[in-house]
């Protein structure tokens, strides 16, 4: 079974909340922030703005948070700026409008914001709101990077393995996908043990590929269930296990992972870690190509019409 690299460069990173772990903030700290932002301070413009957008003590109002953060924003709060381009970016409050989002993360990004630079990176390398340049992006996003940003990281390490705007070159694609991972990165930690799964940029090795596969399976990343599926499988760095293999290729089909569903068909039909069961068999081909998968149609097909074995 063939896998694949997987990446998130189609995916803004937004601003966490503006208090730690998510606490609601009490009505007298709320009714500061108001007397201080009518006054023109911008962290208390930039707290009203992200309480109207996110509805935590505050009534929800795409409006009220845009006019907070341009009065913070304005004033050179970068976190407001990131905040306003994330609005046009998803189109939150108002119009979606990509060339907006780029002018606005590129204000917090100037001042070394290391959300902002992502996202200016991932503008830059998807042609949202400029012209395609992985070049820029690869810039922007190492800004980012080399503040610890996990996100940053993942995309350097997708580029390198893709060879986008760089040679490809997995040893460096393995360097920047591990301190994402180790930051806990679920997709990174998938194409980490898939580097080493394949002996990519690292020498082969099957226990070092179950673990990184395993901290992104805990996470519940359905590649990652269904890599460890295949290992138990095919018997790579574990003794081979059906009734293993079936269990994460649940996990996985569970979640819609065609492939995972198309595995979970073909040990059904085979009796391979399970009691055969052709109708369940079928059910799993009939899912899989629901998602497109065009064995899993093929494999419906000949077992509907009983000549499959």
């Amino acid at each position: 079974m063939k896998n694949i690299f997987i990446s998130i460069l189609t995916t803004f990173i937004l601003l966490a909340p503006v208090k730690a772990h998510c606490d609601q903030p009490t009505p007298e700290e709320i009714e500061k922030w108001k007397m201080a932002a009518k006054q023109g301070d911008a962290p208390a413009q930039f707290n009203l703005g992200l309480l109207h957008a996110t509805g935590q003590g505050l009534r929800q109002d795409y409006g009220e948070a845009m006019k907070w953060y341009r009065l913070a924003a304005e004033q050179g709060n970068a976190g407001a700026q990131l905040n306003i381009g994330n609005m046009y970016a998803i189109g939150q409050g108002t119009a979606q409008d990509y060339g907006e989002a780029m002018k606005w993360y590129k204000l917090a990004a100037e001042q070394g914001n290391a959300i902002a630079q992502y996202n200016v990176g991932l503008m830059h390398a998807t042609g949202r709101g400029v012209s395609q340049d992985y070049g820029e992006a690869m810039m922007w996003h190492k800004l980012a990077a080399e503040q610890g940003d996990a996100g940053a990281q993942l995309s350097i390490g997708n580029m390198y393995a893709a060879g986008h705007g760089v040679e490809q070159n997995y040893v460096e694609a393995m360097k920047w996908y591990r301190p994402a991972a180790e930051q806990g990165s679920a997709v990174a930690q998938y194409n980490v043990g898939l580097l080493y799964a394949n002996g990519h940029g690292v020498k082969q090795d099957y226990g070092e590929a179950m673990k990184w596969y395993s901290s992104a399976a805990e996470q519940n990343f359905a590649s990652a269930q269904l890599s460890i599926g295949n290992m138990h499988a095919s018997g790579h760095g574990v003794e081979q296990n059906y009734a293993e293999a079936m269990k994460w290729y649940k996990l996985a089909a569970k979640q819609g992972n065609a492939i995972a569903q198309y595995n979970v068909g073909l040990l059904y039909a085979d009796g391979q870690g399970v009691q055969q069961d052709k109708k369940a068999a079928k059910e799993w081909y009939r899912k899989a190509c629901d998602n497109g998968l065009q064995k899993g149609c093929d494999a419906y097909r000949k077992l509907n019409k009983g000549n499959l074995y």
